[in-house]
C-alpha cells in the first residue's frame, strides 16, 4: 500500500466570513511538491478543514516555511478565530466488498 504525507489544517473563522477567508486562502502557486488538495466546510460556514497530499514531509516543510504561505498566513488572519494543523503519514484502507 502507498504511503501518503497528509497536512491538515482547521481554521475556525470569524461568522460571514466565508468568501473572504477563500479568496486569501488559495495560494497565488501551486506549491512545490504538492500533489492533492481538499477543502471541507461545516454546515454553518464557520469551519473549514484543508487537507493536502505532499510528495514527503521536507516538501510540506518547505512551503509551510515558504514567503508565499507566510503572506497568504498574513491575509488570513483577519478572518480566522483559531486555528489548528497536523501533518500525517497514513495509506488508504480497503473497503470489504459485500
Amino acid at each position: 500500500m502507498d504511503e501518503h504525507f497528509v497536512w491538515v489544517t482547521t481554521r475556525r473563522l470569524q461568522p460571514g466570513t466565508l468568501e473572504e477567508f477563500e479568496r486569501a486562502w488559495r495560494p497565488a502557486a501551486n506549491p512545490q511538491g504538492m500533489r492533492r488538495a481538499f477543502a471541507y466546510w461545516s454546515e454553518d460556514g464557520q469551519e473549514v478543514t484543508g487537507v493536502s497530499f505532499w510528495d514527503s514531509e521536507a516538501a510540506c516543510d518547505s512551503w509551510r516555511d515558504s514567503e508565499p504561505e507566510a503572506r497568504r498566513r498574513v491575509a488570513m488572519a483577519p478572518y480566522v478565530i483559531e486555528e489548528r494543523e497536523g501533518f500525517y503519514r497514513g495509506r488508504e484502507l480497503a473497503i470489504p466488498q459485500s
